[in-house]
């Protein structure tokens, strides 16, 4: 076991928790799940620190897939005034996650699908279907009325 850490995983690490956080927040719907998600994730990757070629997919891919799953499926956003966070928290948890890598993180749908491991159609379905209902969520409605 090691005593020390790796200046290079420390400064890794401080660079990009608060960015991944508040994204892991949003995709999970409450810290405390988000937060163990993201500690879960850096405790993974520094066991593999050395052998991992692309750090931040492999953070990425820890933190997001476990979301997907059917045993972490808590609700999201539980009573929630804040009303983008209650719509959010009516998406899937599926539709939530593309939803947010999508708009949040400014990621493209071929970038999402390669991180979540789903089929491009997949991801833009979820995307779609995710944006509608965040819209009618927030009352905007569906933006094909607008014609």
């Amino acid at each position: 076991m090691r005593d020390t850490v790796d200046p290079d995983f420390a400064s890794f690490v401080d660079a990009r928790q608060g960015r991944w956080l508040r994204t892991a927040y949003l995709v999970y719907g409450d810290l405390e799940r988000a937060e163990k998600a993201l500690l879960r994730a850096f405790t993974q990757l520094s066991m593999q620190w050395t052998r991992v070629d692309d750090p931040d997919a492999f953070v990425q891919r820890m933190l997001y897939l476990p979301a997907l799953k059917p045993w972490n499926r808590s609700p999201a956003f539980p009573d929630e005034d804040d009303q983008v966070k209650a719509a959010l928290g009516e998406l899937t948890p599926a539709q939530r996650t593309v939803f947010v890598l999508l708009h949040v993180e400014e990621l493209t749908e071929f970038e999402v699908g390669d991180l979540l491991g789903m089929s491009h159609t997949a991801v833009h379905a979820h995307g779609l279907t995710a944006f509608g209902r965040f819209r009618a969520a927030l009352g905007a409605g569906d933006w094909r009325d607008a014609r």
